[in-house]
């Protein structure tokens, strides 16, 4: 239950994220009262904020369950997964070095995981 539960959390995470970036690509930030305004009720921005809300719901109550040294690690499959929407979504160029990256990210995952 608790690896799928985190495998939600970072779903959730990772859509969070994509959604702050989808709301920034079509506004120009402002260092400014109506700029943090326009900013925190444009739907993409406010749905990854509830979004992450709910993620940190899930993450505390991982945290509750399970061992610290092996939830938190695992969470690094993010990266992973930003990286394959990045691709995806915003037609990111992903260079060979960093696809070297995540794979690396992918077995250190793989050997956390194993007891």
């Amino acid at each position: 239950m608790i690896y799928f539960l985190l495998a939600v959390n970072i779903i959730l995470l990772v859509l969070g994220q994509t959604l702050w970036k989808i709301g920034l690509s079509d506004t120009a930030l402002e260092l400014s009262f109506n700029g943090a305004l326009r900013l925190l009720l444009n739907p993409y921005i406010l749905g990854g904020l509830l979004i992450y809300g709910a993620a940190t719901a899930i993450w505390l109550y991982i945290l509750s369950k399970a061992q610290l040294s092996v939830v938190y690690p695992l969470q690094s499959l993010c990266y992973v997964a930003a990286a394959v929407i990045a691709l995806i979504v915003f037609k990111e160029n992903i260079p060979l070095t960093r696809w070297i990256g995540i794979a690396v990210i992918i077995f250190g995952a793989y050997l956390v995981s194993i007891k």
